[in-house]
């Protein structure tokens, strides 16, 4: 079963446990602080995806995968809980939802749609995996190494959250062969044909491209009490960007 972190309530819980299932290159702990936030009415557990974290290791990454992976988690803490997921963990959450509504009482998707795209990221697995470990002894030399192939500061000091420095020598907490290898799968989309009738928030930076005017028609089609809103000022990780934003906007979609 899929690595878990648990935020125990810090009052009497007066709502369903909240999951969260970040994206692409993520983990569980990237979550942390949000995940504290939403804990004062409630339990909310954030999960490491297969290949990530310390989750399994498994030689196949796609979307149906991914969804039964999260209905295990969720037998296990007992449905219906509310779902909040993060782009790869978003599409994964979709999934689920079309194909287990019996699971889920709400669902929160962060910044992305369920289509494929044309881009990919197999260009930062590689970056990553090219990387000479043997010769990585502080972050600050892995961000050095990795600056000659990743520019944007930022994009690498969320890859570094999952370098594991404790362990000798270091390793990535990231399954690379295997994300590099099913990377189609993983920007594209399975093309389930269901709908799930519950509350739906798709939520989205308005600096990002990820959830265009022209994927509504899709969005609306496969989930139709979809409802959408944007925190200005933020990116595709605008969780991370604006997260006081992002943690009030999650907080009155699913409490209302």
């Amino acid at each position: 079963m899929l690595a878990t972190i648990r935020h125990p309530a810090s009052a009497t819980a007066a709502a369903p446990i909240l999951l969260i299932a970040h994206g692409l290159y993520g983990s569980g702990r990237n979550w942390g602080v949000i995940a504290r936030r939403l804990a004062d009415r409630r339990e909310v557990v954030a999960v490491d995806m297969r290949n990530h974290g310390d989750s399994p290791r498994f030689p196949t990454h796609s979307y149906p995968e991914m969804a039964a992976d999260l209905a295990e988690v969720i037998e296990t803490l007992g449905a219906p809980v509310d779902l909040l997921g993060h782009s790869m963990g978003g599409k994964a959450a979709m999934e689920l939802a079309l194909t287990r509504p019996d699971l889920l009482r709400r669902l929160v998707v962060a910044d992305i749609a369920p289509v494929a795209y044309t881009h990919d990221q197999t260009r930062n697995a590689r970056a990553m995996a090219d990387l000479d470990l043997s010769r990585i002894a502080t972050r600050a030399e892995a961000d050095a190494a990795l600056s000659a192939t990743i520019d944007d500061p930022a994009l690498r000091a969320f890859f570094l959250q999952s370098l594991d420095l404790r362990h000798k020598p270091p390793r990535w907490k990231l399954n690379l062969e295997v994300l590099e290898a099913e990377m189609p799968k993983i920007v594209g989309w399975p093309g389930t044909k269901s709908s799930f009738d519950h509350p739906t928030l798709f939520l989205t930076g308005s600096e990002s491209h990820y959830v265009r005017p022209e994927h509504r028609e899709t969005i609306r089609a496969l989930f139709p009490k979809a409802r959408f809103a944007k925190i200005p000022g933020a990116g595709h990780w605008l969780h991370a960007e604006k997260p006081r934003e992002f943690e009030e906007t999650v907080r009155v979609f699913l409490e209302a």
